[in-house]
């Protein structure tokens, strides 16, 4: 159920709660290890909560333990004679539940002297990618207001990522890309849907999968991606999970506004041992949001399971493997209300019954050479997805089928990376092969369609990367490259996939960096395009070429202090091969972001698109309590159809974005934060209405008259207010979020239904009247979670 208070009623719940529970106070402790970056441990190295003289030593396999702290956030800094000091901000300590927190510390070309230099600690980014990319926290992620822990809502929120049309969906837009350029790495594993209810051909849905209670840090990078990733275009989100605890079991259980999760996690096979070699990490969401909907009257009944593990394993001290796996079971239903109300009536009529059933699973086995030049990743893994994608004449009684898509998508995949250390020089080489298995029958009554198809292939590409500073840490130079290619398609081969990236980052003056990258990157089309077939079962889409995007970025960095820093950048995006619709002639660059199956058309690869402009970006780590992030992207983004020198903005071309996320955290564990969103207008696609009349209740909408229209501008703001507690066997947090509070209309193309008598019987003869609705209202809501 969802939970709903006024101010008033949320702080006597507070008080209530202090009172009952008492200010005793407690302390714990904070573990971790210390590693370079060849994970050779670091014995010997200071580790200490800044502003504080608590602090450790590592033992001689670079682990360190610090006791009797009291439980808050700090600021947490490792340190080493040879090594740049590395601070890990914003970390939150609990009496209950404090995960691990490890150091990866990298060598000082200038052999400092002294352990604790200024500006040695300040944020920093990887020398393969010295540009365009973010990296968030498990605490900055969890106390995000209006995501509901949501990891991908989160990432919705950095530079340059726009809000989705209606601002209810997690697609990543990124740079004025589609949302199915972006790809997704869970611990070095493709998962090719993050997103419950996810948009065949694209990844987007309106929840995310990802337990934030896993999570250790997140990392999106929009332009420069590493050679090691195949099918970027626009973004790579990656995931890396912690381990379970080695000492003791733990839990914890949250409720939030639509769901409740349990995580679970401890030590396998420890006996009388104060450690185990093997841990485990488990968890497990359910949606009440189907509840609630019911309870209220809402037709729709969105109703999913979610299911998270990771299995680790040290074999000895230069050996581990880790089992990891993600999935979902998610229905979504509809139902008539009891009253009729011409809103509900529409929404009744053309929502889809989607069923879907995905899970992807992982092994993966580390190994760090004995002669200390190197480590190697393999991975093997499968990710599947089922999807029933229904729309029906009736849905009430969910009679005469119009459109029906059942699918199957399976991905069996080997990657392969190995990481070299060769004096100053780190070369990363690797490959990937990938056996798919698509399965479709599809339905469309009003196309007159119906196939079925099923295809398989192998994919398989190669990469290297060569990283060296100069200049005792001055300029950063790394260069890259990889080829794809499959079985499948007959256009393309490893050399005409070739795709070299170039980035480099020079300090010119003490604490300023220009940074640039250029890069080429390549995408192979959804299996939906790769395996659709006309009536007779021809495949016309064999002949499909991958999709090619040329990147060029150009940005200057400044750090003011160690924690803080302001970045400036230029970008360029040029796209060619895109697919383009041969039935709407419009680029498919303008379609995934709603409930749909992208893809499923006769295409044709002839479009190209560009995207470019300039981004501000600030950014202050937690000092003196206050943390932030502040960015304005000011972009154009535009692509052709079948003409290739007519060039059209895009849905996704709202031309501004800005972006505040920030927070302050008070005494007594209180803590304030809020998160502002704004894009400029966007253009829309309008519906046919006669087309959408004649197909009722298919909304067929008129691509001819893209851009003639704009949605008005988006605005929100989210807050929320967090306490926490504390005890000894447990510590509790409740917050409080407030979406849109100033209710903000959140902008969204007219909605058409039937015109219908107050009864609800269809007026004759039948036509389309807009629906009015009205999205304006502020969203409260508690959440409570509970370590133990």
């Amino acid at each position: 159920m969802k939970i709903t208070i006024d101010r008033g009623g949320f702080f006597m719940l507070i008080a209530l709660l202090s009172f009952q529970m008492g200010m005793a106070q407690v302390s714990t402790e904070i573990y971790g290890t210390v590693t370079d970056v060849k994970g050779e441990p670091i014995p010997g190295a200071s580790v200490y909560l800044e502003g504080t003289q608590q602090g450790s030593q590592t033992d001689s396999e670079g682990k360190y333990a610090i006791k009797n702290v009291a439980p808050g956030s700090y600021n947490l800094v490792a340190s080493y004679i040879g090594f740049k000091t590395q601070t890990r901000f914003n970390i939150l300590v609990r009496s209950v539940g404090t995960p691990d927190y490890n150091f990866i510390l990298e060598e000082d070309a200038e052999e400092l002297e002294q352990v604790v230099v200024t500006n040695a600690n300040k944020i920093s980014r990887p020398r393969e990618t010295p540009l365009s990319t973010q990296k968030l926290s498990a605490v900055e992620i969890a106390t995000y207001p209006g995501s509901n822990n949501d990891v991908v809502r989160v990432a919705q929120t950095l530079p340059g990522v726009s809000p989705s049309v209606g601002g209810f969906r997690n697609d990543l837009i990124i740079r004025g890309g589609a949302p199915n350029e972006t790809v997704y790495y869970l611990d070095g594993m493709e998962i090719p849907n993050i997103n419950h209810f996810a948009t065949q051909g694209s990844a987007g849905g309106p929840v995310g999968m990802v337990n934030v209670s896993f999570i250790d840090n997140v990392t999106l990078s929009t332009s420069a991606f590493g050679a090691q990733y195949d099918n970027p275009l626009s973004g790579v989100l990656q995931f890396s999970q912690r381990n379970g605890n080695n000492r003791n079991f733990r839990g914890n259980f949250r409720v939030s506004a639509s769901e409740a999760a349990l995580t679970l996690e401890g030590p396998l096979f420890k006996g009388k041992n104060n450690e185990s070699k093997t841990t485990f990490l488990a968890s497990v969401r359910r949606s009440y949001l189907q509840f609630l909907f019911k309870a209220i009257g809402l037709p729709i009944r969105p109703d999913y399971w979610d299911y998270q593990f990771k299995i680790n394993h040290e074999l000895d001290a230069y050996n581990e493997i880790s089992l990891i796996g993600i999935g979902s079971i998610d229905d979504f239903t509809l139902e008539a209300p009891e009253d009729f109300d011409a809103e509900q009536q529409a929404t009744l009529d053309q929502a889809p019954f989607i069923e879907q059933r995905t899970n992807a699973i992982g092994l993966t086995w580390k190994k760090r050479f004995k002669n200390g030049s190197g480590f190697m990743q393999t991975t093997l893994s499968n990710n599947t997805l089922m999807n029933d994608f229904t729309r029906y004449q009736d849905p009430e009684n969910e009679a005469g089928v119009i459109f029906n898509n059942d699918a199957v998508e399976s991905e069996t995949k080997l990657r392969y990376a190995m990481t070299n250390f060769l004096g100053a020089w780190k070369l990363t080489s690797g490959l990937n092969v990938q056996y798919s298995d698509y399965e479709n029958a599809t339905v469309d009554v009003n196309s007159n369609l119906q196939f079925d198809t099923n295809i398989d292939f192998f994919k398989y590409g190669f990469f290297s990367n060569l990283t060296r500073s100069f200049f005792n840490d001055k300029l950063d130079v790394s260069f890259g490259f990889r080829m794809d290619d499959d079985t499948f398609t007959e256009s393309d081969n490893l050399l005409s996939t070739f795709s070299p990236r170039l980035s480099l980052s020079y300090e010119f003056i003490e604490n300023w960096r220009v940074n640039g990258s250029v890069g080429r990157y390549y995408k192979l089309p959804p299996y939906t395009i790769l395996g659709y077939r006309d009536n007779t079962g021809n495949l016309l889409n064999k002949d499909v070429d991958y999709t090619l995007s040329d990147h060029f970025v150009l940005g200057v960095q400044h750090y003011f202090s160690p924690s803080s820093t302001i970045s400036v950048e230029g970008f360029y995006k040029r796209y060619d091969d895109y697919p383009v619709s041969v039935v709407d002639g419009v680029s498919l660059a303008n379609k995934g972001g709603g409930f749909e199956v992208l893809g499923s058309e006769d295409i044709a690869t002839v479009g190209r698109g560009r995207s470019y402009g300039a981004e501000l970006q600030f950014q202050q780590k937690l000092t003196n309590n206050f943390y932030g992030i502040f960015a304005y992207t000011w972009f154009f983004s535009e692509f052709t159809g079948f003409d290739r020198d007519d060039y059209l903005p895009s849905v996704w071309d709202s031309r501004h974005l800005i972006s505040f996320t920030g927070g302050y955290k008070f005494g007594r564990n209180w803590e304030f934060s809020a998160r502002y969103r704004f894009a400029g207008k966007t253009p829309f696609v309008p519906t046919d209405l006669d087309a959408t009349l004649a197909n009722y209740p298919e909304v067929v909408l008129d691509y001819d008259r893209l851009g003639e229209e704009k949605l008005g501008t988006f605005s929100q703001l989210d807050i929320r207010i967090d306490k926490k507690w504390n005890l000894k066997k447990l510590a509790l947090n409740v917050f409080f979020e407030a979406q849109n509070v100033l209710g903000q209309t959140i902008p969204q193309p007219t909605e058409y239904g039937l015109n219908r008598n107050p009864d609800g019987s269809v007026v004759q003869p039948e036509s389309l009247v807009p629906i009015v609705s009205d999205n304006s209202q502020p969203i409260p809501s508690i959440g409570i979670v509970v370590d133990f």
